[in-house]
């Protein structure tokens, strides 16, 4: 993997806090809200909302040439850090500085309308990966083909196997180099096979991208993929460097349960 730049800061991370109010993520019914509002009417005016918080004063920098690792326990606020970058979530505090587009996908399911075929959806997602909308047809055709879909491009996206899913959009995400590319364990859903024949195409993709954040359980694709790695724990940066250096950081912390036998 080549190794980053240090002379050109693509993407900077500037002492980001975000919490989450847990009283947003309560899905009480309007009954019930009205019954607690009657049986306790002075914690329901007064009661201070209960926050969690997620990520405490988080600073890098992504160079160009880096492919990033994002090692942590469930609840260690990847996705949330990974969201932020990404412009979907802002922050409670500090800020993200990228002057280029940052292309992101958490799940195969992102931007995805059901109802329509595999062909259209596969158009309407090159424009928001890409951030244009002039996605030329000869990109997203070829996609097209390389996912071997077949008749089934043209049923509808609900009918779609999650294996199915996963090769429509890593043949689509994986067809041009990105200035910033985050990727959440998205290869989670593809089968073996495809996950064999995307190998070589994705690393080209990152390859030809100017920067990479990359979420994984995997340590062969954090050691093949990265060239370093943060290490995040309780919403802080515990550690930033070689990938090697980090995954036995994150072993001896107690990560090992996530990568299984090593």
């Amino acid at each position: 993997m080549n190794s980053s730049s240090r002379s050109e800061v693509i993407l900077t991370a500037k002492n980001i806090y975000f919490d989450y109010q847990l009283s947003l993520y309560q899905h009480s019914g309007l009954r019930d809200t009205f019954i607690n509002a009657v049986r306790n009417p002075w914690d329901f005016i007064f009661k201070k909302p209960e926050i969690l918080p997620v990520l405490r004063g988080i600073n890098f920098q992504l160079y160009k040439g880096d492919r990033l690792g994002l090692l942590g326990l469930n609840g260690a606020g990847k996705t949330t850090l990974c969201r932020i970058l990404s412009g979907m979530m802002t922050p409670n505090a500090g800020e993200v500085i990228c002057p280029g587009h940052v292309e992101a996908i958490f799940d195969v399911a992102t931007g995805i309308m059901p109802e329509l075929t595999g062909r259209e959806n596969a158009y309407l997602l090159a424009r928001l990966f890409y951030n244009t909308r002039e996605v030329s047809r000869e990109l997203v055709e070829e996609a097209l083909e390389f996912s071997e879909l077949s008749h089934f491009l043209d049923a509808p996206f609900k009918t779609y196997s999650k294996g199915m899913q996963a090769r429509l959009v890593l043949s689509l995400i994986s067809s041009a180099p990105s200035n910033v590319l985050i990727l959440d364990e998205v290869f989670d859903g593809a089968d073996l096979f495809f996950k064999e024949k995307i190998a070589k195409r994705m690393i080209k993709k990152i390859e030809g991208s100017n920067a990479v954040v990359f979420v994984s359980h995997g340590p062969d694709q954090v050691l093949e993929l990265c060239n370093r790695v943060l290490v995040l724990k309780n919403g802080v940066i515990e550690f930033d460097g070689p990938p090697q250096e980090a995954i036995n950081f994150y072993i001896q912390s107690g990560g090992s349960r996530s990568f299984g036998e090593l």
